[in-house]
């Protein structure tokens, strides 16, 4: 007998040529007529957000939790179900005071009743929510394995996401100075959620994720942002290099926060001028391409016995800096 982890082991019978191999080959060579385009195939990304578009606009939405008007294009969902739940007293109450479009209000059983859970309980009643009470277990469930629901979740449509652009253009149409935090490979969700806690914390106006290998709006990020997922829009770069040199071209500051930047945060003064804060993973930092773009790339002064902090704590210090330096020049 072959030991484990032996190449011999699982050799068999010399497997032989196919037959009639040939005929299935010329068919897969012919033309199977004109592919749909994207958004017409239900299982393409861009189908799936197409169908959470339209079911978010039958709710009773305008576009998306947050505005946006190019989330078709460089948006996604999350889920191409109706089955993405906000958790936690908090974060429903703020999704319900921001008129999020909602399925149902979910309360458990003899739950404890605060001022909260009573407002939670008139504005879904208000705005015609069924209220639907069921059993801890089920509130367990639906806020999944690392969830903490206090007793409450809210059914909304899967999460749309904004433009980069558009979003820059509606902060400075505002009048606004504009303060975004910009997430460079960051995928654990609590991090994306404490990050928009503090930018709204802080005066950002935003948040911006790449397309791919980032964290997205969900259950969890809703939960730790304390319900700021209902007031901080948050933008899907495609390319998030790309998005950030058209930025700089617009006049936006590009400051990256990294372990060995050369200036430390307190010395930078950037209180008149519109900031991207860019943030890397705790494990790898920013990527190269993301670094030669930045205009400047600043490290937070720690404790030499602190090896790094995480994206959300880092984020958090650097937006204050940046908001004490704006209020200190008011």
């Amino acid at each position: 007998m072959a030991k484990p982890g032996n190449p011999a082991a699982g050799r068999g019978k010399k497997k032989g040529p196919t037959k009639g191999s040939g005929g299935k080959n010329r068919r897969s060579l012919e033309g199977r007529g004109p592919t749909p385009k994207a958004e017409d195939r239900a299982w393409h990304p861009a189908g799936k957000r197409k169908a959470a578009a339209e079911r978010y606009v039958a709710a009773g939405g305008k576009g998306k939790p947050g505005q946006g008007g190019r989330s078709s294009s460089g948006g996604r969902a999350k889920k191409d179900d109706d089955t993405e739940f906000v958790t936690g007293r908090n974060s429903v109450l703020e999704a319900l005071r921001a008129k999020i479009p909602a399925t149902a209000f979910y309360i458990a059983q003899r739950v404890e009743m605060d001022d909260r859970v009573k407002e939670m309980l008139s504005i879904a009643t208000h705005r015609e929510i069924p209220v639907m009470e069921v059993t801890r277990p089920e509130l367990d469930r639906m806020a999944g394995f690392d969830g903490v629901h206090q007793g409450v979740a809210l059914k909304v449509p899967p999460y749309e996401y904004s433009h980069p652009q558009d979003l820059l253009e509606e902060i400075v149409d505002r009048g606004e100075l504009p303060l975004l935090v910009a997430l460079d490979g960051v995928t654990d969700p609590r991090n994306l959620g404490a990050i928009l806690r503090s930018t709204g914390a802080f005066g950002g106006q935003g948040v911006i994720i790449p397309q791919r290998r980032s964290a997205s709006v969900n259950s969890a990020a809703w939960k730790t942002s304390a319900g700021a997922a209902a007031r901080i829009p948050v933008a899907v770069a495609p390319n998030l290099t790309t998005t950030l040199k058209e930025f700089k071209k617009q006049g936006v500051f590009v400051l990256g926060l990294d372990g060995d930047g050369d200036v430390m945060l307190p010395a930078l003064q950037l209180a008149d001028r519109p900031v991207v804060i860019v943030v890397g993973s705790e494990g790898k930092g920013l990527s190269r391409l993301v670094t030669e773009t930045c205009d400047q790339v600043v490290s937070i002064p720690i404790s030499a016995a602190t090896e790094s902090l995480n994206a959300g704590i880092a984020a958090s210090v650097a937006l204050y800096q940046v908001s004490t330096l704006r209020a200190a020049t008011a």
